[in-house]
């Protein structure tokens, strides 16, 4: 019941809406440009480090551009 009224709310909608535009396209642009499909590692911590450095090099690129 939480749960929905918190999603129902108008802050909830308004963070649902922006969530198409924040975070697919990050996620997006990483698996189609950057061609990332898979983990190479195995186990949350390698994970975690290697997820930091996909999003380092895709902050990076960004830079770049800018």
């Amino acid at each position: 019941k939480k749960a929905k009224r918190l999603l129902l709310s108008e802050k909830g909608i308004t963070h649902r809406k922006r969530r198409c535009w924040d975070v697919e396209a990050v996620f997006g642009n990483i698996k189609q440009n950057m061609g990332f499909k898979r983990f190479m590692l195995r186990g949350m911590d390698k994970i975690t480090t290697e997820m930091g450095l996909i999003a380092m090099a895709h902050n990076l690129k960004k830079f770049s551009i800018a």
